[in-house]
């Protein structure tokens, strides 16, 4: 899960708009790129969302409250139809596909912006350098429904349930001395985009490196940096990026601090003890993040473990074309509507390159299952 949208510390203004002809049934080869070799790409990554979906109960809810792919039901004779594909069969695999699903356009001028892992320095215990706590969840955060039927988190004061401690109160020590460090790291512009991205790896002084996956969030609203800075003249619209916002950070080290708390949203972390090192943390899905393969969608228009057809390109230097099957396996704070997805995008330097460069347009697609009555 998303702290919040990598690339939210970009975004300046709406989301790009659906566009017309949205949300209509398109044919499958009217997708820019699909065929047998995507087919068979895509696959192992349907396989394994599978895996995770046959262990949920059939009524579960996968984000929107109905239409095709909401429960987990709606997705398993699918599953199970796929289980029995040959290997590495390109043919068979896009039979399948164009059996089991029905294209749906979500948006012909999407804006799609990229996540990653991102590598920070740290140490089990205070010390040197080592001066920012990264937190565990506090026992008093908690999940209840607002009025609208959302799920929110916070606490409660005086019997009422209220937003948790904003980044400056927990800056200025709100949490201390309750024992729920789980790192120190050197610099906290780190921990700021750690949180960005939600999950992360900490290598210690030891060479060990500790995973981090997202925990819970102060149920405070999410304020992108890169707007912020832009409203106090420090930087212009186009100059707005990852990159170009950590400079800034780090070349005023005196209003770095008072910068990011306008940003009052917060996460916590949950250490990933289990996880391999070459494969991503777990998504809101529960299923371990794929580079290439997952994507973070606003769950309420795209049911999570949704594959969506993305046709866009990637950021300088490389403006490859990029016409691939992702499946909808994260959410995002700043995720929201029909045109909209985070791409996960892995980690190292690459990673982190591309993802803080990534705010490209494109054609967005879902594919919804069919009934098993109208299968083709």
């Amino acid at each position: 899960m998303r702290g919040a949208c990598a690339a939210a510390v970009l975004l300046l203004s709406a989301c790009a708009e659906t566009g017309p002809g949205a949300r209509q049934p398109v044919a499958f080869s009217t997708l820019a790129g699909w065929g047998p070799d995507e087919a068979a790409r895509a696959l192992p990554a349907f396989l394994e969302e599978c895996r995770y979906l046959g262990r949920l109960p059939a009524e579960a809810s996968l984000g929107t409250e109905s239409g095709a792919g909401a429960h987990v039901g709606d997705w398993l004779p699918a599953c199970q139809a796929a289980a029995r594909l040959p290997a590495d069969d390109g043919v068979a695999a896009q039979r399948f596909y164009e059996t089991w699903f029905q294209p749906v356009l979500m948006s012909s001028s999407a804006l799609f912006t990229g996540y990653y892992e991102p590598e920070i320095a740290g140490a089990l215990s205070r010390g040197g350098v080592y001066q920012t706590p990264v937190y565990r969840v506090p026992d008093d955060l908690t999940r209840a429904r607002a009025t609208d039927g959302r799920m929110v988190s916070g606490h409660w004061q005086g019997g009422q349930f209220v937003p948790y401690w904003s980044r400056a109160r927990i800056d200025a020590g709100a949490l201390a001395g309750r024992n729920l460090e789980l790192l120190w790291v050197a610099d906290p512009a780190d921990l700021f985009f750690l949180q960005i991205q939600g999950s992360g790896r900490v290598r210690l002084p030891s060479g060990q490196v500790v995973r981090l996956g997202f925990g819970g969030r102060n149920g405070q609203p999410y304020v992108p940096l890169g707007r912020v800075l832009v409203r106090q003249g420090a930087m212009s619209e186009d100059d707005v990026s990852m990159q170009s916002i950590r400079a800034w950070l780090t070349a005023h080290p005196g209003q770095a601090r008072a910068v990011m708390e306008e940003n009052p949203n917060y996460v916590f972390f949950t250490a990933l003890n289990d996880v391999p090192a070459g494969q991503g943390a777990p998504g809101a899905l529960g299923v371990p993040l794929e580079p290439g393969r997952s994507a973070a969608v606003d769950r309420r228009v795209i049911p999570l473990g949704t594959p969506v057809w993305v046709e866009t390109r990637l950021p300088a230097p490389s403006r490859q074309v990029w016409q691939r099957l992702v499946y909808a396996q994260d959410i995002g704070t700043d995720i929201k509507g029909a045109a909209r997805a985070d791409l996960f995008l892995g980690w190292g330097a690459q990673a982190e390159q591309a993802a803080g460069a990534m705010r490209q347009p494109g054609r967005m697609i879902a594919l919804t299952p069919r009934p098993v009555v109208t299968r083709p």
